[in-house]
């Protein structure tokens, strides 16, 4: 039986976050762009990684031998890398491109290791660290992994430093402890960083079609439906932008919102 991906984003959107298969939803929302391409080989892939990471990471239980095994298959044997090159090209936020071009942003390609690795048991998370995703592996003390560079491993002591560069700050960002970002929280980076492209590139229609992806993904996120119905209303979508508006205060008990909604809402 055929599946459909909008019908299935949109149960997605109503499962627990712990009921999110990161990897095969990242899948399914590349799907959404490319109707004609057989997903099969692309699940075959991640799975013929992880049976080569249980291989090669077999016995590993220290933090620190699973990352090294996680950078060998994924990062060298494998050849997946950050593209340093076209940075900017959608292609790096979309899992189906990542996978064919072995190339992509950090957030893409912390997906491919998160999937990976928990194929085989192991404990891993993408951190909510700002500009740039890493990854933290083990249970106990961090182990950071930074999969944009082939899954090295980056010391505590330079986190900091590393993701000044990769946001362009002038000092190390003062936010850590990192938080994890939950499965539903991975998904929606991705598909922010792709809205953020779009809109920078002046296609409207796109981040529309984006927004509304995350709006189904994410559906009582309250600034989701804001961002969605000032699209419409730009796109002159009067209809659904109002509509847009009453699911958002569906979203809000808080009556300063729900009066400035009211007060936006198109007549």
């Amino acid at each position: 039986m055929t599946i459909d991906p909008t019908d299935a984003l949109a149960e997605i959107g109503l499962l627990d976050d712990d009921a999110i298969v990161v990897g095969d939803a990242a899948l399914l929302l590349a799907s959404l762009d490319h109707p004609e391409v057989d997903l099969e080989p692309y699940f075959n892939l991640i799975a013929e990684m992880t049976d080569r990471l249980a291989e090669v990471g077999d016995g590993a239980r220290l933090a620190a031998d699973q990352a090294a095994a996680l950078g060998s298959i994924i990062g060298e044997e494998y050849g997946f890398i950050g593209d340093d090159e076209n940075y900017d090209d959608p292609a790096n936020a979309d899992l189906i491109r990542v996978i064919d071009r072995r190339r992509g942003l950090p957030v893409s390609l912390a997906i491919v290791y998160v999937a990976t690795a928990r194929g085989v048991g192991w404990t891993i998370e993408a951190l909510n660290t700002p500009a740039h995703v890493l990854l933290h592996v083990g249970e106990g003390p961090a182990v950071i992994v930074d999969p944009f560079a082939g899954g090295v491993v980056v010391e505590a002591a330079a986190v900091g430093m590393l993701l000044a560069r990769a946001g362009g700050l002038p000092r190390p960002p003062k936010t850590e402890p990192f938080e994890n970002l939950s499965n539903r929280g991975v998904l929606m980076r991705l598909l922010s960083n792709q809205t953020q492209r779009a809109r920078a590139d002046g296609q409207s229609e796109r981040a529309l079609i984006l927004c509304e992806r995350m709006t189904t993904l994410s559906p009582t996120t309250t600034a989701l439906w804001w961002e969605r119905a000032t699209l419409e209303r730009q796109l002159g979508r009067i209809d659904e932008a109002r509509a847009s508006l009453w699911a958002l205060l569906e979203t809000t008990h808080d009556p300063r919102i729900r009066a400035h909604v009211l007060a936006a809402m198109p007549s």
